[in-house]
């Protein structure tokens, strides 16, 4: 299998096919519940395969020289930007695409929390989620530079992929937490999608996952790294999305941010209507 006919199979298909179910709902009326509707939901995903694309790119591109992972010579049309096929670079922007448009489907279809975010927790929701995050990014630092190298990759990945939780939590953990059915029921189903069509493109030997940087633990022939990586990235993307989305982060964004999505955006709603908007 290509590379190019892996992303047009399990990711091209599915975003048309969510695209166009978002189109129809867009054009009988279905819209996201009063609590979601704030920035236009198409820029937000726009703006997260920017964000994938850019913060990606290095990590990625390390891996490869590092020979983490390879990818088969035969199997892309030879275009490399860096170490990275053009192919790679296409999947940092089609995953934002297919795990956002899953999380709006779901959200113009599942009820919403409450308006208002009411918990004694909401502390402990924030820092506490840090504090854990915090540890668990110290812990992969620790194993990447004592050189364990069947760790190697899935230290790269940890150290990656908690700063920007680690910001998430810090900013709206308990806004996260008050819409946590709809991060875990856009989650689960994106993330084991996404891994089974991981394993059928190694199986394929489209990459290959380098053994002895790896812990070589598998599920269903898959490496636990690559279950890793689709956890966190679909977190990532789901969270920041329902962050960017939650009336709620409203009162806590700079009023930059919120004057420049406000422009970008087809119905903005200024800060202060929004704080008292359904």
């Amino acid at each position: 299998m290509t590379y190019f006919g892996f992303l047009a199979v399990f990711l091209g298909i599915p975003i048309a096919l969510l695209g166009l179910i978002a189109w129809r709902d867009d054009r009988t009326g279905r819209r996201l519940p009063p609590v979601l509707r704030t920035w236009s939901p198409y820029v937000v995903i726009a703006l997260h395969c920017v964000v994938a694309l850019v913060y990606t790119t290095p990590w990625d591109n390390y891996l490869v020289a590092t020979r983490v992972w390879w990818y088969h010579p035969e199997l892309v049309t030879g275009l490399v930007i860096g170490w990275v096929p053009i192919e790679e670079y296409t999947f940092f922007v089609l995953q934002p695409m297919l795990t956002g448009l899953w999380l709006l489907f779901l959200a113009r279809r599942l009820s919403p929390p409450p308006a208002a975010i009411s918990t004694p927790h909401a502390a402990w929701q924030r820092w506490g989620g840090l504090a854990a995050l915090v540890v668990l990014w110290v812990i992969s630092l620790f194993v990447l530079f004592t050189g364990d190298q069947p760790l190697t990759y899935l230290a790269l990945l940890m150290a990656w992929a908690l700063p920007p939780l680690m910001l998430q939590f810090a900013y709206g953990g308990d806004i996260l937490w008050h819409y946590r059915k709809l991060i875990l029921l856009t989650l689960i189903p994106a993330t084991v999608y996404l891994c089974v069509a991981d394993a059928i493109a190694i199986e394929s030997g489209t990459w290959t996952i380098n053994p002895a940087q790896s812990v070589n633990f598998f599920v269903g022939g898959l490496p636990l790294e690559e279950i890793i990586f689709f956890l966190m990235t679909n977190i990532m993307i789901s969270v920041g999305i329902t962050l960017a989305l939650a009336r709620q982060s409203q009162e806590r964004a700079p009023a930059a941010l919120l004057a420049l999505l406000g422009r970008m955006s087809r119905h903005p709603a200024p800060a202060g209507q929004q704080s008292q908007a359904g």
